[in-house]
Parts: C-alpha cells; structure tokens; sequence
C-alpha cells in the first residue's frame, strides 16, 4: 500500500513538470510581435521599391528632346538623336610590357569605383616586337555604360570630374568622327572625387567615347550642349 502511495504521489509531479516544458515549448514557438513584424515588412517593401530614374534621364525626355525636335525640324521622336552608350577605356601598355603586373589590378579597381561596374581586361590581337608585346597579352580595361547607369556617370562627369581638370578651357568641339561618336580623355585619374588621390600610386590616364545615334557631328555637338558639356567657343579657340 505504501508503495501505491509514493507512486501515486510521483505521477502529479510529473505531469506539472509536463505542463511546465510543454509551456515553455510554447513561448519559444510563439510568434514575433506586432510591432517587429510591422518593421519588417516594412523594411522588405523599401527594399523592393525600384530606384528613381537619372536626373539627366528625365531631362533629356522632357526638355532636351523636344527642344532638339524644334531645332531641325523632327516630326517623330524616333528621329531625335540620343545618346546610345559610353565606352571608358584605359590603356597599360607600358606598364604590362614592363612587367609590372599590380598596376593592372590597381587601375581595375579605380576604373569599377568611377564606372560603378567591374572592366573588361582586353587583349592584344597580334604580336609586335617593337613594342614588346604578344598576341593574348592583356593590354587594357574597357568599361561600357548603358541605361541608368549611363546617365548617372554623364552627370557626375559634367557637374564633378570636368570642373576638377586643372587649367581647364573647354573640350574640343572637333572630336567627333563623321558618324556623331565625341572622344575626348583625361590624363589623370583623380578628376573623379570617387578615387582616394592619397591611395594612388601612379597617374593613369583613359579616352571616353560618347557614342550617339546622331547621322553628324552638328546633331550629335547640339545633343552634348544641351546635356551640359562645356566645349571651347570659336573665340578662344582661334587664340
């Protein structure tokens, strides 16, 4: 008897202890709170929320379009030229043929911050012995800009990195070719505030093409004033 007792007596306490971990198991799988769930929701929707359009991009819809349609005449918009892409190039020649193989990697890592976008390594096509290099020698970087992130590098180019160029009187209004394409370059690559100037070793310059939908340079020159870009009048070009 004494025993059914102390077994009887047992059995209580083990369903409390039961009760007890069962309990727990619940506040563990309870679920956030109202609040906590609100923020994160909240925080998924922002990150979802597309990123507004470049300044320049809406400009070039709203204003210079038009304005390009009433200067020669378009009657369709189709017709009005624009800009296609930007081609970044940078050459390293030298300093490949010279054996100098980190400063490849430095000026990839300078080309990605200024373009926002990671450069093509380009190679040599044909080997010349005058200048030291063989065929399938990586030789340089090209970057190329389309869309959103065209326009984004136009306006850091024409409001930052050209105001920057030291002794600066204008780009050059004859560097267009026959089909509307401008180039024009830099000699260094500090002109862009993105690049640390006390982390650069060495001064490496790059050519930038503007390349256009323009059938001639006088469409294609009236497309980059109207962007902004600050070529020399006729004026100071002839002193």
């Amino acid at each position: 008897m004494a025993e059914e007792k102390q077994k009887k007596d047992k059995h209580p306490k083990q369903q409390q202890q039961g009760g007890a971990k069962g309990g727990g198991k619940g506040e563990k799988k309870s679920k956030k709170p109202a609040a906590a769930e609100a923020q994160d929701t909240g925080g998924d929707e922002q990150s979802q929320q597309p990123a507004p359009p470049a300044r320049l991009a809406i400009a070039y819809r709203e204003q210079i379009s038009p304005a390009l349609m009433q200067r020669f005449g378009y009657t369709n918009r189709l017709e009005v030229p624009r800009l296609e892409k930007i081609v970044i190039s940078m050459g390293l020649g030298k300093a490949v043929t010279a054996g100098e193989k980190g400063k490849m990697e430095q000026a990839e890592k300078e080309l990605s911050v200024i373009a926002g976008q990671k450069p093509v390594r380009c190679k040599a096509k044909k080997s010349v012995a005058n200048f030291k290099v063989r065929e399938g020698q990586e030789t340089g970087l090209k970057v190329t800009l389309r869309g959103s992130r065209m326009y984004e590098f136009l306006d850091r180019l024409i409001a930052l990195a050209i105001p920057r160029v030291k002794d600066f009187r204008g780009l050059n209004p004859d560097g267009f070719d026959n089909k509307g394409n401008y180039n024009f370059g830099f000699t260094e690559q500090t002109v862009f505030p993105e690049v640390d100037a006390a982390a650069v070793t060495f001064q490496q310059g790059m050519n930038i093409t503007m390349v256009t939908t323009a059938g001639s340079p006088d469409e294609s020159r009236e497309l980059l004033k109207a962007f902004g870009f600050p070529f020399r009048s006729e004026a100071k070009q002839e002193r």
